[in-house]
């Protein structure tokens, strides 16, 4: 009762402060929670999500519930306690642990897996010598267990590097974000690794940076192009008034009977 009791003050309290507003229409919201074990690391993670947007999860080791965003409020006070989860967590692994029985007894079924999908982007818009963040997004992650590193032409970074925990999809599938803190220069190779522990599959994705064309120099080329364009409008329209006048004389001429002169 007492995490029931937890979940539904969550629930008033986000679909309060959602639906404050439009009182006379309102809209349907999925509030969900997540709980997985796994042989594998992480054995336990647990995450809160609002329309498919994770807004809490459960850093296991510390016992604690933490927001998504560093700047997130905090978990609501005496909603869904740590002492609460245990009961979850002990019918997490006996589920684990007798579907693990049913899976490998005498017909073995087909462990469900899926190949990690990366991609590297900056946060903000390219400067050359300017602090950005590059972001690595990796989906299509089943089991959740892998690790993300870094790399700048070859060499491992480690510096500056911070990693979210793992999100839920609506297909039972993971994502997770990585975010490296970076000073691109002109000639740099960025690469995200990502590594299935188990069977020890890594897929690479990688960001070279690339000199953006200056604005002035943008400009006039833009300029050049219109202008360009303008004058073969010019020239074509040219061309079809002169063919329309000819036309016109021929039609003339033929009206009269004489056929034109030539000079």
């Amino acid at each position: 009762m007492g995490a029931a009791s937890g979940r539904g003050a969550l629930v008033a309290a986000l679909l309060g402060a959602a639906l404050g507003s439009v009182r006379a229409e309102p809209s349907l919201h999925t509030l969900s929670e997540v709980l997985f074990c796994q042989p594998d690391t992480p054995l336990l993670g647990l995450s809160v999500a609002f329309d498919s947007e994770q807004l809490f999860s459960f850093d296991v080791p510390n016992m604690q519930w933490l927001p998504q965003l560093p700047d997130g409020p905090a978990w609501p006070t005496g909603t869904e306690q740590p002492q609460e989860l245990q009961h979850d967590t002990m019918l997490c692994r006996k589920l684990h642990d007798g579907l693990t029985w049913l899976a490998t007894g005498p017909r073995p079924m087909p462990e469900a897996k899926g190949i990690p999908v990366a991609d590297v982007f900056l946060q903000q818009p390219l400067q050359l010598g300017y602090p950005n963040t590059l972001v690595c997004m990796v989906g299509n992650i089943f089991p959740p267990a892998i690790t993300i590193s870094w790399q700048r032409d070859g060499i491992p970074i480690t510096d500056g590097v911070t990693h979210l925990t793992y999100i839920p999809m609506e297909d039972l599938g993971f994502m997770r974000f990585s975010y490296l803190a970076v000073t691109p220069h002109s000639g740099e190779i960025y690469s995200c690794i990502v590594t299935r522990e188990r069977d020890n599959i890594s897929v690479v994705a990688y960001w070279v940076p690339q000199d953006p064309i200056p604005s002035d120099v943008l400009a006039m080329a833009v300029c050049g192009a219109v202008t360009a364009l303008g004058i073969l409008l010019a020239l074509l329209g040219l061309g079809l008034l002169l063919s329309a006048r000819r036309g016109s004389t021929w039609g003339q001429w033929g009206q009269r009977g004489h056929s034109p002169r030539t000079h």
